[in-house]
């Protein structure tokens, strides 16, 4: 009986790993091209959630390199702030665009008294920008966490939310109120329920 040729055996063996490389590939691109979808799907939710009355979103501010505020730090006196960079300003006009192309045309904008907030603010290009200080950061005032974030929450539960209500914040505050730590530019949707609670519907990446 002839001897099966060494060189068909290994070109078998190359075939089967090739093969077997390839099914792996095709089968990892549908998982994520699946994952994908369900994200676009879980966005366009999150939007249509936005849109709808009862529903707001906490935005952290852009992109603002460092961390806290200077020590010298006034409110009225952008130059003593740690303020937006050119990347944050770019990142607001981006979140203003995604904004509108998934519909928000036009939204009641509330924003922390701080610089790097209010520039993100007034970037979305929704018109008027409302000063809220329940939405100052207490980064450097941990004590008022816990008072101003019910005052806050409060706040809101007050409001009509008749049409897509935003706020530009801080890490801190979004943190305390939902326990998310979001990334610059990130929003929170939150839905208050009938009995007056907040609820989180979900995050979406603006960038």
């Amino acid at each position: 009986m002839p001897r099966p040729h060494a060189g068909n055996a290994h070109a078998r063996a190359t075939g089967y790993v090739i093969s077997i490389f390839f099914v792996r590939i095709t089968a990892l691109l549908m998982i994520l091209s699946a994952g994908s979808h369900t994200a676009s799907a879980d966005d366009a939710a999150l939007w249509q959630a936005l849109r709808s009355p009862g529903h707001a979103a906490l935005i952290r501010h852009a992109l603002a390199p460092g961390t806290g505020d200077p020590g010298d730090f006034q409110l009225r006196d952008c130059s003593t702030q740690r303020n937006l960079s050119d990347g944050g300003r770019d990142q607001a006009k981006r979140i203003a665009a995604r904004l509108r192309a998934n519909g928000v045309l036009a939204a009641r904008v509330l924003s922390s008294q701080w610089c790097r907030c209010l520039e993100t603010a007034s970037l979305l290009g929704f018109g008027d920008v409302t000063e809220l200080p329940l939405l100052n950061s207490f980064f450097e005032s941990m004590h008022r966490r816990n008072d101003q974030t019910a005052a806050l929450l409060e706040w809101i539960k007050d409001q009509p939310l008749t049409a897509p209500t935003i706020m530009v914040t801080h890490q801190v505050n979004i943190s305390a109120l939902t326990g998310i730590f979001p990334a610059s530019g990130e929003l929170v949707v939150l839905r208050r329920t009938t009995e007056g609670d907040l609820t989180i519907v979900g995050t979406i990446e603006t960038d």
